[in-house]
């Protein structure tokens, strides 16, 4: 007679804690890996004393399932994905869930979403943050797909997740890849925010002669206040571990940083969304250059820059770092959910902002105080273009530029790269500006191109083509992109 709850196939680390957070909280689990020999590793280790079941095969953990049978892939996104979803349909009956819990990209969410509902399955893409730690003890869980599924798993979904004031970190984000694109998202806010705190810790280092000590007080302090967060957390710590000889571990790790695509997948899909993610984009980009790390030692040896070093307070450019670091943050997140607002236009998604700044409260990499305040923003204006528009944000950056500006032109006059830092203030620079200089990239383009512009003495969508050399012709081009 089935007596399992839910199936979960993969059983890496992601997999093994959740099925562990899931007995924790009372749920039968079934499990499958290709390689059998880590269902029985993990029955006789990890998982000895629970109630989970073992299984050599997915006919076995099909069986195995109460009705409707749910099923959840922690595999490798891509490929291995569709082949369990092949093996698992001629198993499954109409009703049944299958669950995507990987970093899958939401375009392929969509495609699994649409062809299984043509069979009568019901498919979830759902984005799970906080690696290790949070799989085991609680993540931010971000489902989406078809929401006929939402009320069968809705009860485990909402026990195993974090839990901030009592609320769960994780509830229905939208149809078909939402899940999976709020997720994607998610990762390139992370991406943003692991490189300004690496900005933050290069001044502090190369321009204020920072030891691991004083690095170690100065991030312990900065957790205490807006910049509470779980990356700012470990990276107090990371300043207070040592390598076998007593020296700092973090000077023997290579500078060389690495990245498994989400970044990458949220920059492209920003630009072709036509979405002005800058700082995300940096941050990816930055990633890629620490990765030319032979290059980068040679370039060193040729190419020159200024020799000057910091005259300033100390201590008051310590504050100005840290002023730099929370306004970027804002732009960060800002752009992030600029994103997600322009997803949610293009494939008619309902998307709850302030609910999914409530669902990364907790259990996930990116887990800060600042997202409540995110989430006051959307509750108190669910219609808000942009969190630089809402009273919190404008009046935080308002009072912090001053030392963003004065850490921008210091780490400019001094050869340091901060490319985050710098591209968030641009940005901010461009969105406030009424007026930007594209007129006069419309008229380059349609002198060479006959691409048209429009007027600012005509109402938009209405075109025109100058003849600038007289000897062109009257004939625009046929296509116009804003």
């Amino acid at each position: 007679m089935p007596q399992a709850d839910i199936g979960l196939i993969g059983l890496a680390v992601m997999g093994q804690n959740l099925v562990l957070n899931m007995n924790d909280h009372g749920y039968t689990v079934a499990v499958f890996n290709r390689t059998v020999s880590k269902v029985d590793d993990f029955i006789a280790g990890p998982a000895k004393g629970t109630k989970v079941i073992g299984t050599h095969s997915l006919e076995d953990l099909v069986n195995q399932l109460k009705s409707p049978r749910r099923v959840m892939l922690m595999v490798k996104a891509g490929e291995p994905v569709d082949e369990f979803i092949d093996l698992l349909v001629p198993l499954l009956a109409p009703g049944d869930i299958i669950i995507d819990g990987g970093n899958s990209l939401f375009t392929d969410t969509i495609r699994r979403c649409t062809s299984l509902k043509q069979k009568g399955i019901l498919y979830i893409g759902t984005g799970i943050s906080g690696g290790e730690e949070g799989a085991r003890h609680g993540p931010s869980i971000m489902p989406g797909g078809n929401e006929d599924a939402w009320p069968h798993v809705k009860g485990i979904f909402q026990a195993i997740s974090a839990k901030v004031d009592g609320e769960p970190c994780c509830d229905w984000v939208g149809d078909e890849g939402a899940g999976h694109y709020v997720k994607m998202v998610h990762n390139g806010i992370e991406y943003g925010d692991m490189q300004l705190i690496c900005e933050a810790y290069s001044l502090l280092k190369n321009v204020l002669g920072c030891s691991s000590q004083d690095l170690y007080q100065i991030f312990t302090e900065w957790n205490k206040g807006d910049l509470d967060s779980y990356l700012i957390e470990i990276t107090s710590h990371i300043f207070k571990v040592n390598d076998t000889d007593g020296t700092l571990l973090l000077d023997k790790i290579l500078d060389v940083a690495g990245q498994k695509g989400t970044g990458k997948w949220t920059v492209i899909n920003a630009a072709d969304s036509g979405m002005p993610l800058t700082l995300i984009a940096e941050a990816v980009f930055a990633r890629c250059l620490s990765a030319l790390k032979e290059e980068r030692i040679e370039a060193s040896r040729l190419l020159k820059g200024p020799k000057a070093a910091f005259k300033g307070d100390k201590t008051e450019f310590t504050k100005a770092i840290r002023e730099a670091l929370y306004s970027s943050k804002i732009i960060s997140y800002a752009q992030g959910f600029m994103l997600m607002r322009q997803a949610a236009s293009e494939y008619h998604w309902k998307l709850n902002y302030g609910g999914i700044a409530l669902m990364w409260r907790g259990g996930c990499i990116i887990r800060s105080q600042f997202l409540g305040k995110i989430k006051e923003a959307y509750t108190k204006n669910p219609a808000l273009k942009n969190l630089l528009l809402d009273d919190y944000f404008l009046k935080g950056i308002e009072e912090r530029q001053q030392g963003w500006r004065k850490v921008v032109a210091t780490a400019a006059e001094l050869g340091i790269p901060i490319p985050c830092f710098s591209t968030g203030l641009a940005f901010y620079d461009g969105y406030r500006s009424p007026q930007l200089t594209a007129n006069l990239i419309q008229a380059q383009r349609d002198y060479f191109g006959a691409h048209t512009y429009e007027r600012t003495d005509q109402p938009r969508g209405k075109f025109f083509h100058t003849n600038w050399t007289g000897t062109g012709g009257n004939v625009s081009a046929g296509s116009y992109n804003a």
